[in-house]
């Protein structure tokens, strides 16, 4: 039993807390600096020539856990660490310290009150009626009063002794949200072209959603760079199922849908329509490529029936140009979106049209009621725990020239404002 409660205590301990709290935030930082839920092929590629702070590849990405931090086994077991180093705080100091607070301490003499932290004696011809005076105006000024012949105690500010223990739950809470949405939460990204659906499906792999693209757009600022997404988004019931919603998004601007929510993630370039002489119209997906450049996409393209002679066409925007290169890498032409035909190597080329792709993010996290819970708790618990809690006593003594008026208090917060309110309110007797 004895090793028990010496193990209780040591989890207890507010120095463990701190340290594990700290360890969190370490590994949080972590997580926000590594990419997270990637694939091992994209950590080996990043961290294997350039180890992540001179020290770990890709291979100690993936064995630390690193790559999915917040759902890896010694995060989890971090956070259960500290809930229970809160909850058993919670049980061996603020729940004793709550109902020490909620008894009532009845000192029935002058002695007792004098060795206090804030007393005052006050000469008084009837004691017994400024203790009534006393009463009714801490009655007033939203004190609670016990009353006993010639003396009475007086309390305010219990909901402060409440505030600890409720940020503690607040925080207990909020990790176990946490931790139920690491476990049970979805993640994915997915780049849709208009026209196009996705089918989401539940964990029984039934189709749950249907999130039809019906337009998609970029906007760009007067250099062409990219400033803002926007999707036009329909909801159906299934593939053929009853449209549930239309909505707009856009970064920063997320549609949330009966615990799904779907964000303006990214962006790119999925089709070229091209002509090819006198061919009919063709629509082929284009590739990214990110050894011509960051956010750079293209196709290789033959000139010839037997399709040798190819020429790479690229572009970096669906207004474009389109920039055709030969086997040599030497800039053959451009070709402009919507524009008319160009001869390149005898073969008359005309780009219709580019479609652009919408960069989605999907993500349903069952615990985020809880997190939001546990905030909300917390914050209670920190703005209660700044409501002082004081106690007051006061007793009467003798009659006539030789009456007295005992008064003494408590207080756990701002004992020396205390210390000034108590003469003015008995200079008010």
């Amino acid at each position: 039993m004895k090793t028990l409660l010496r193990l209780a205590s040591w989890i207890s301990d507010l120095r463990l807390a701190i340290g594990l709290l700290l360890v969190i935030a370490v590994a949080s930082g972590i997580g926000t600096a590594i990419p997270q839920k990637e694939s091992p092929t994209f950590y080996h590629q990043l961290y294997d020539s350039q180890p992540w702070l001179g020290l770990i590849k890709g291979d100690g990405v993936l064995a630390l856990q690193l790559d999915h931090i917040y759902s890896s086994n010694w995060f989890l077991a971090l956070l259960a660490w500290l809930a229970l180093s809160l909850l058993l705080c919670s049980w061996r100091r603020q729940w004793p310290a709550l109902q020490t607070a909620l008894r009532w301490v009845d000192y029935q003499s002058p002695r007792q009150l004098s060795k206090l932290s804030v007393a005052e004696t006050v000469a008084s011809q009837t004691p017994a009626t400024s203790l009534v005076q006393l009463e009714g105006m801490l009655k007033a000024q939203g004190w609670q009063i016990q009353s006993h012949p010639g003396r009475l105690a007086a309390r305010k500010g219990l909901l402060g002794r409440v505030g600890p223990m409720l940020v503690h739950a607040g925080m207990v809470v909020l990790m176990l949200g946490a931790a139920w949405g690491s476990l049970a939460g979805q993640r994915s990204e997915q780049f849709l072209a208009p026209g196009r659906t996705l089918d989401l499906l539940n964990s029984r792999g039934q189709s749950q959603l249907v999130v039809a693209l019906d337009g998609f757009s970029v906007q760009r600022d007067p250099a062409g760079r990219p400033e803002q997404f926007t999707s036009q988004l329909r909801l159906l019931d299934g593939e053929a199922g009853p449209e549930l919603k239309q909505a707009e998004i856009s970064v920063n601007h997320p549609l949330r849908f009966k615990g799904i929510t779907l964000y303006q993630a990214d962006w790119s370039l999925a089709a070229i329509t091209v002509q090819l002489g006198k061919s009919p119209l063709l629509q082929l997906p284009l590739q990214a490529f990110p050894q011509l450049g960051e956010q750079i996409w293209g196709l290789v393209l033959p000139t010839r029936p037997d399709g040798s002679e190819p020429v790479l066409l690229s572009l970096n925007n669906e207004a474009g140009p389109v920039d055709v290169y030969g086997a040599d890498g030497q800039l053959l032409g451009q070709l402009v979106p919507g524009g008319p035909a160009t001869e390149i190597k005898g073969l008359p080329i005309r780009v219709a049209s580019v479609l652009p792709a919408s960069g989605i993010l999907l993500k349903k996290d069952p615990g985020v009621p809880l997190v939001y819970a546990g905030f909300a708790i917390a914050l209670a618990g920190g703005g209660l725990s700044l409501v002082a809690t004081r106690q007051l006593w006061a007793i009467g003594e003798g009659e006539g020239e030789s009456g007295r008026l005992h008064v003494a208090g408590l207080c756990n917060r701002d004992l020396p404002s205390f210390a000034q309110e108590l003469p003015q309110l008995l200079g008010q007797l």
